[in-house]
């Protein structure tokens, strides 16, 4: 499947499921306040371990919750 006809579904899925998603079309070209990169990085360097290991052990209880639900819905896995 062409990246392009992947990115319009992404797209349309964005529409739908966030609430105040604006879409590429209304992006400025090449803004420098999209240049998100410098500002995550700076951000990442900036936490702490423990913060890091959290989001890492949340992420595999929630993977686990996928896998137990053979790929269907779950809300909650704690």
């Amino acid at each position: 499947m062409p990246f392009s006809h992947r990115a319009s579904e992404i797209v349309q899925l964005l529409k739908q499921m966030t609430p105040h998603f604006i879409p590429p079309t209304l992006w400025p070209p090449k803004s420098p306040h999209l240049r998100l990169r410098p500002r995550i990085v700076e951000e990442w360097e900036q936490l702490g371990r423990h913060v890091i290991d959290n989001a890492i052990r949340q992420w595999c209880r929630r993977l686990r919750g996928c896998v137990d639900a053979d790929g269907g819905q779950f809300e909650h896995y704690d």
